[in-house]
């Protein structure tokens, strides 16, 4: 190299991130982007194949996310990526399927196939981007959206339900891995992703919500400022706990009080080694 001329380096993820589709296609402010570069840095630490990796997203803000990655990847219709994350572990219990999804598309139209799939205890992990609203079709209220005062598109009044708890919602269903942080919890976002893929091939469902940062309609609609101001929020009512000391239930997470930390991590069969015994066993007797 000459005097003078510039190094060029190459992108410190390139193994994991596909660079020909740079930038990331999210809003100004928005933080899925921030969240999917723990992501890949959790892949950096955990994963050995990428060959064994698949990445399942759905319909909403999230769902371009697994087409970023150098990974399989699946871009399913709304509310379907546990049936589609489901079908491929089953098909290859050696897989570590990663569902990478929003609050509306997991838990809206696609509640029921959640909550099953945590009863089951199917061996994927699920990492829900929760930023309290619709993003993708314009701010409408979203299961998780705040109880109070708080505005979007369709609740221009304030919104009257009750809210999911997410992590409550999950621990309740079966899951045995259940962690929250908020877009500011970087470090301690990327060692959870790390410990929840890890939980998932032995032990079952492991289940993060990611609370994030929508300056472009929920910051918008409740006058909360761009997503530094929205960063800043986060940081003045989170709660960081010690590992397994609150309850799910008592995990409040409106923007009075968000309570982060890990909330279950329990040893118990995982759905697909359970399943390869029935196939065994009928493969024996017939």
């Amino acid at each position: 190299m000459k005097k003078g001329e510039l190094k060029e380096f190459g992108h410190p993820l390139a193994q994991w991130i596909r660079g020909d589709r740079l930038p990331f296609v999210f809003c100004s402010g928005c933080t899925i982007g921030s969240s999917m570069t723990c992501l890949a840095r959790a892949f950096d630490r955990v994963i050995d194949n990428m060959d064994n990796l698949v990445i399942v997203s759905g319909i909403g803000c999230t769902g371009r996310a697994s087409g970023y990655f150098h990974a399989g990847a699946f871009h399913t219709t709304h509310g379907r990526t546990i049936p589609f994350a489901t079908g491929a572990k089953i098909a290859n219990p050696e897989l570590d399927v990663v569902v990478f999804t929003g609050d509306g598309d997991l838990i809206a139209i696609g509640g029921n196939h959640f909550i099953h799939a945590a009863r089951r205890n199917i061996g994927i992990t699920v990492i829900c981007v929760n930023n309290f609203i619709y993003g993708m079709t314009g701010g409408q209220g979203a299961p998780t959206t705040p109880l109070g005062d708080y505005q979007t598109q369709s609740t221009p009044y304030g919104n009257i339900e009750r809210t999911f708890n997410l992590v409550d919602l999950a621990a309740s269903a079966g899951a045995t891995y259940v962690a929250r942080w908020t877009a500011l919890h970087q470090i301690r976002m990327e060692d959870s992703f790390v410990k929840a893929i890890r939980h998932a091939r032995k032990n079952g469902m492991a289940f993060l919500e990611i609370v994030s940062a929508c300056p472009t309609y929920f910051g918008k609609y409740n006058q909360l400022g761009d997503s530094l101001d929205m960063l800043k929020i986060f940081e003045n009512v989170e709660e960081v706990t010690e590992p397994l000391s609150v309850t799910p239930h008592e995990a409040t997470s409106d923007l009075s009080k968000i309570v982060c930390g890990e909330f279950v991590e329990l040893e118990r069969p995982e759905f697909t080694h359970e399943y390869q015994k029935i196939i065994e066993i009928a493969q024996q007797e017939s």
